[in-house]
């Protein structure tokens, strides 16, 4: 079993790169479900890090779902890999990293849009600052998403200022910025001539298309509109009957 964990690739924090090496052999199939994996000492021992390292990394794919405690037992591949929830704030950068697979991002474009935003999809009260960005998401160097985003600069002063140089802009949102609401709106769209071009893929290719507005509480924090090759998303949700 510890065989199978291959070499860390040196992208990123260590623990991450773990938490990739593990994510490998279940993606691919080399441990089928209910396959115990290697225990943390091994793991240790396999790539000479700290425990509390390999236990990050484990906590890490063991909260994603892709494997289950057994008492008495161990850890084993679970049964099921889990599903995109259509209501979560994902993070495409951790999701990409969690897959087994490099992330990597680029900013197309970014300006201080200055001009009257009422009647953009961010519903921002007339006159509200704002940050327009277009980045364009890469796994394991292929186009994933193209995000559009704009930012309110009243929600979040920083943004202006920060380089997004390292952390794009939705997992720093994610990480630092609290919400109370947020609205999904779910599309299947044919990509125009420039969306195809970005994400590589020929003009008209089923698209999945997610736009998403934040608050804080009543005042709006971000609008994106993430698009994606429909081939290469997938979302789901499961719903419980109401008490009427």
């Amino acid at each position: 079993m510890i065989e199978d964990l291959a070499d860390l690739d040196g992208q990123g924090p260590l623990w991450q790169q773990i938490r990739r090496a593990l994510v490998r052999p279940i993606a691919d199939g080399t441990w089928p479900p209910d396959t115990k994996i290697p225990k943390e000492l091994e793991i240790i021992a396999r790539y000479g890090a700290a425990r509390m390292t390999v236990h990050r990394a484990l906590r890490s794919i063991a909260a994603e779902g892709l494997v289950a405690r057994r008492r008495r037992f161990g850890t084993v591949v679970a049964a099921r890999p889990p599903e995109r929830p259509v209501l979560e704030i994902w993070d495409i950068a951790a999701e990409v990293a969690r897959s087994g697979r490099i992330h990597r991002f680029e900013i197309l474009a970014r300006a201080r849009a200055d001009d009257d935003p009422s009647s953009t999809p961010l519903g921002a009260a007339k006159g509200t600052p704002l940050v327009r960005m277009l980045v364009r998401h890469f796994s394991d160097g292929e186009p994933l998403q193209i995000e559009e985003r704009l930012i309110s600069l009243i929600a979040v002063p920083d943004a202006e200022t920060l380089a997004f140089d390292e952390i794009p802009p939705g997992s720093w949102l994610v990480a630092n910025v609290p919400w109370t609401e947020a609205e999904h709106v779910i599309s299947a769209e044919g990509a125009a001539p420039e969306m195809a071009r970005l994400l590589g893929v020929p003009p008209g290719t089923a698209c999945l298309v997610v736009e998403r507005r934040t608050w804080n509480e009543t005042t709006p924090i971000t609008w994106a509109r993430l698009t994606h090759p429909g081939e290469k998303r997938r979302l789901a949700a499961r719903f419980h009957p109401g008490a009427g």
